[in-house]
Formats: C-alpha cells, structure tokens, sequence
C-alpha cells in the first residue's frame, strides 16, 4: 500500500526551503554530473566542473532559437547525448500561441517527476485551507495529437506527456483529485465531444465533485460558455441514459455510456436549478455542492477570463496553479488563499538550477506607466538566494531535459521569502507585444487597455469574449489594431467611445509622443463575428495544440496568417480613434 501523507509534504518543503542555498549547489552538481556526456557541454569547455562560478562563465545564456540545431539533430534521429546525456523519450510542444508555431523542446522522467512534486506540494496546502474527502475532480484536460519524429520519438504537448504516464495517476489518487471522466475522454481525438463529455461525467457524479479544475481559467471559461449552449441536451442523456448522437468516437461512446442509466431525478433537479439561475451566475456551486474551490492557471494572460469565471463559481474561491512552462516547473503556489492576482509561487530549490537577471527602469521611467520591458537596464544574473524584495527580474532555468541556461522570458517580483527561497509574482511576459515607431507595449498593456475599455460596456451589459491586437503598417502611418468579440451586438455610438478609450489606455510615453505627432496612426477597433476566437482554437487544435494548454495569442503578425485571415474574414464592424484630434 502507498500511504501518502500531507503533514510529510510540507515538512519536506520547508525543509527543502530552509536549505535553498545549498540545494541549488547540489542541484546543480547533479544536472552537470548527469549530463556530463553531452555534446552541449563538452563544446563549451566546462570540462567536468560543476560549481556555479564556472557554470556562468563557460555557458551562455541561450533563448530558444539557439538551441534549435541542436533540437533538429535529435528529431532527425540523431541519438548520441547532444544536449542531454540521459535519454530524451519523447518530445514537448509549446502551445505555438505566443509565436506562430509551437517550439520542440527535450522532455525525459526527470520533468515528469518534478511536476509530481509540484502538484503534491501545493495541494498539501491547499488542503490546509480547503480540505477536502474521498471525492472526485472535474477536470476539463485534454491531450493533444501525438506524432512520430522522423527519428522516432513521439512529440506532443507537455501536458500530454504528462497526463500519459503512469505517475500523473498515482498523483491524482493521492492528492484526491481523480478525474470524474474516464480516459477515452481525456485522450479522445475530438476535443468538443471531449469537452461534452466531461460535462456529463461531471453531472453524473456532481455529489462526488470537490474540485473544478483545468490547466488554465480559459478551459474553465470556455467549458460553461458550452455548457450554456447544451446543458437541457446533457439533462436528456441522464434522464434516458442514452448517451446523445453527437458523440460518435466509438471509444469515448463505450466508455461513456458505461456510466449512464437513467435518473430522471437528478436531470430534473439540474433543469430546475439552471432556470433559476440568473446568467449562469454561480453555476458550479450550484450544480456541484461540495465542490470547495476552482483552481487553474490564473495569471498572466488568463487575468482576463478571471471576471467570467467569479460569474461561473458564484461564492467559491479562485485559486491560481503552480508557475510552470513547457520548459519545466518553477514553483508552487504554497499561499492558496490568496486572490489570484496576487498570487505567490515559492520555488521550489531542488527541480532545477534558478538565476534571475535584475532588471531595473532607467532614471525617469516610470513603472505603473508602463510595464514593457524593453525598457529595462539588465545586470548580471544572480542566484535564487540572492534576489531581493521588491524588485524585478527575468528568470533563467537549467534544469534535468536542458542543461543549458535558458531565457524564459518571464519577468516576476519578488513577493518575499519563504525560509530561504523566493516567493515570486508573476508580472508579465518580456516579449513585446506591438510596436511601431518608439512605442513598446506588453500583453499587459495591452490587457490593462482592454480592461479599461470594457467597463465603458457594462451599462450595456455587455462584455469582451476574448481579444487580440494587431500592427498594421500597410498604411501610412502606421497603427494598433484592437479585435473585439463582444457577447451581443453594442451600438455603434458606445464602440467609438470603447476605441477612443483604447487608444488612451496606452501610457507607454513613445505611444503617446509619436500619436501626438502623427507618427502612429489613430487606433482602430474591430469587432467579429460571435465564435470567431472559437475557430482560431480550432485552428491551433487542427495543428496538433492542446486544449489544456491553449492561451488566446494576444499579438497577431503577419507571419501568423492564418489566424490574421480567421480574424479579417469575420469582421462586422470597423472603429477608429478620435483621441488626440486625429
């Protein structure tokens, strides 16, 4: 027998941060000795030393792009220890959001077993505050398509190459949050008959429900927008226990209808308790009553699906999930009953080696006005211990499936200590989001300009689906693009004073100076078509992405045609901004 136990979760993390300084040393050591073989290291000169002094000097720090010849040798079936010396089994894909296309990234046991860490430490947590029985999860998961490189490991996202192993399983039992939905749901290759039939599942054991959960807000968000759309079709499947026609994968029908028998009760007391509800608010408490909290990434660019979903879960709490990326974990949230804008990740010291380059704004700038980072003066990368409270940094992660130092891009703060490692807030992502002339705005601005917009839309009772933006330079001068799905049709009076808010909202002192002079072009807002941002996941889906790791792309470039033609093709209305008298 396993005998799992929260009280010695907890004792080994504050064990594990007590001694962060000496961890991260040790941890080092070990991914250098481990990997002592490997290409990537034998070139750079390390020559065998494993303390951190010369691990700075000899590696450098790399983003994706300089790894990627070393990643092609390995999809081409070149076997040989190039940038690991224990053996990649398969593949990681990043969503392919945030640039176009999804990046290869090595994935191997090691990230399999560091994930379980994380999802052990945070739920013993969480389970101080929240505790919960012998009951079940309603997980809106989903694997992505699983293909075969030309050298023959299987490449797929990583969540996929999570949900698949056998760990993830023996986690979920012992953190009591096995999934309402058998696995022919998870791993079914048709994501809307996934999603409806994760719904039902959920229903049919909606007293066992102690958790609502997905990788990300946007699944949960997106979930009960569906569940609005079939939720009297899902009463008739438990009233007759006949599964509905529309799941036709024979291997998610089998497994499905396994679990149906009539229960003309229990579709009775969901109809009557949905047509009380007033616009679905409080939803999942009200159809899941011991359901304790909803919980998924929350931060970053989910923030903006955070007011859709306190609609959904009415009096439950929100709680944001660990701080991770395709490239490997970094922490654990250990402070659940925090908001989850504030919300706090403590690194977790032994899962991989930790560096943070400073990041400080030039004499002059101010933050709040913008938080693009490009702005930033950067100093010498420093130690996990050797951060300080309050101020800003971009993180670098070496860990066991990449031994080199990588950029990922993410800038946090440091929110405090616990024992002796940082507790980090998640700011932004570095990458620029739209730009023309000197103007550099994030995805932050970009939300928090969204944000300030939208509530010129709640006396209509209105509200932004989802958004996305766009730097058109095919007119002279050149200008943001702002696309908007809306719930229902606003008039065009309100949209031209959402557009002209828009165009404000931008703080950033180079978008403001150059639209004072007309360097940059008024702001054009354009609204699409209901279920336009459906068919751009759908065509990340038909690329082989994966529902739980889809994240909205808030910047569409030209190299991202596709999408740029789903967005363009579905426009109903055309808006531009009349601030600054231009």
């Amino acid at each position: 027998m396993r005998v799992f136990s929260l009280e010695n979760v907890i004792d080994e993390f504050e064990a594990l941060t007590k001694d962060a300084g000496r961890l991260q040393r040790a941890t080092l050591r070990k991914i250098l000795e481990q990997n002592a073989e490997a290409e990537y290291l034998q070139n750079l000169g390390l020559g065998g030393r494993t303390d951190p002094e010369s691990f700075k000097v000899c590696i450098p720090l790399v983003t994706h792009s300089d790894l990627e010849p070393y990643i092609q040798r390995i999809l081409d079936g070149d076997t040989s220890p190039i940038l690991t010396g224990k053996p990649i089994t398969s593949i990681s894909l990043s969503s392919g959001t945030t640039q176009g296309k999804p990046k290869y990234l090595a994935f191997n046991d090691e990230l399999v077993h560091s994930t379980m860490q994380i999802y052990r430490t945070s739920f013993a947590f969480r389970n101080k505050e929240y505790p919960v029985g012998n009951g079940k999860a309603l997980q809106f998961i989903y694997s992505s398509k699983q293909v075969k490189t030309k050298g023959g490991l299987i490449a797929t996202t990583a969540t996929t190459n999570v949900y698949r192993s056998e760990q993830f399983k023996r986690t979920m039992k012992d953190i009591q949050s096995q999934c309402c939905s058998p696995d022919e749901v998870i791993f079914g290759p048709d994501f809307q008959q996934s999603l409806y039939c994760h719904l039902l599942c959920g229903l049919i054991y909606s007293d066992d429900v102690q958790i609502i959960s997905s990788t990300f807000a946007h699944s949960i968000v997106h979930a009960f927008r569906t569940f609005e759309q079939v939720w009297e079709e899902l009463c008739t499947d438990i009233r007759e226990g006949v599964l509905s026609s529309r799941i036709t994968v024979p291997s998610i029908r089998a497994a499905v209808s396994k679990l149906l028998s009539p229960n003309p009760a229990l579709a009775d007391s969901i109809h009557s308790k949905c047509l009380r509800l007033s616009n679905w608010y409080g939803v999942i408490p009200e159809l899941w009553p011991n359901a304790k909290y909803v919980y998924g990434i929350m931060t970053g660019s989910m923030e903006p699906y955070l007011k859709k979903l306190r609609h959904y879960a009415g009096s439950l709490p929100l709680m944001s999930a660990d701080y991770g990326s395709s490239e490997g974990w970094i922490g654990a949230n250990v402070n659940p009953s925090l908001p989850p804008e504030s919300a706090t990740f403590a690194v977790l010291p032994n899962i991989g080696y930790f560096e943070f380059i400073p990041l400080q704004n030039p004499e002059g700038q101010e933050l709040e006005h913008s938080v693009s980072t490009i702005h930033y003066i950067e100093a010498e990368p420093v130690g996990l211990t050797e951060v300080e409270v309050g101020k800003e940094y971009e993180i670098v992660v070496t860990n066991f499936a990449g031994l080199y130092r990588y950029r990922l891009g993410d800038i946090v703060r440091i929110a405090g200590f616990h024992n002796a490692t940082p507790e980090l807030q998640f700011v932004c992502r570095r990458s620029l989001v739209l730009s023309i002339n000197i103007d550099k705005n994030t995805e932050k601005d970009l939300q928090l300009a969204v944000e300030a917009a939208a509530k010129l839309l709640t006396e209509e009772k209105l509200e932004v689906v989802d958004f996305t933006s766009h730097v058109d330079t095919s007119t002279e001068p050149g200008h943001y693009v702002i696309f908007w799905e809306l719930c229902s049709d606003a008039t065009d009076e309100v949209l031209r004073s959402c557009c002209s808010c828009l165009d404000l909202s931008f703080l950033d002192a180079g978008y403001v100076g150059s639209r004072k002079v007309g360097v940059i072009g008024p702001l054009e807002l354009r609204v699409v078509r209901k279920g336009t941002f459906q068919k751009i996941l759908d065509h990340y889906l038909g690329l082989g992405a994966a529902v739980s790791q889809f994240k909205t792309p808030r910047c569409v470039g030209v190299s991202n045609s596709m999408v740029l033609q789903i967005l363009c093709r579905n426009v109903t209305g055309y808006y531009f901004s009349t601030a600054y008298g231009t």
